[in-house]
């Protein structure tokens, strides 16, 4: 059964990407929150940001070395998942 296209105001889809872009929730969440298919509002986004480059700021410098020490920590926090994970699977393994 093919799915009917709806059609959304200019206002409704420009509130739809304010919620994205100036709370920076994921749009996976604010389009089930307002009923839309996640492919739907991230076009939406994607045009916007494209349309509008000049609107979000760059990062400062503070910014910045929090994002590096971020990523630092994810990739150690992955590794030692994976570890983990490693490790897990050996003890499981050895008293079989």
């Amino acid at each position: 059964m093919a799915r009917q296209k709806r059609a959304y105001s200019r206002e409704f889809r420009d509130e739809a990407v304010k919620m994205v872009i100036e709370t920076s929730r994921p749009i996976a969440e604010v389009a089930r929150e307002l009923g839309l298919v996640e492919g739907t509002l991230g076009k939406w986004v994607n045009d916007y940001r494209r349309n509008h480059p000049a609107e979000e700021l760059p990062l400062e410098i503070p910014d910045r070395a929090r994002l590096r020490e971020l990523e630092r920590e994810n990739r150690e926090l992955r590794m030692q998942n994976e570890f983990l994970k490693k490790a897990a699977a050996f003890f499981a393994q050895d008293h079989r």
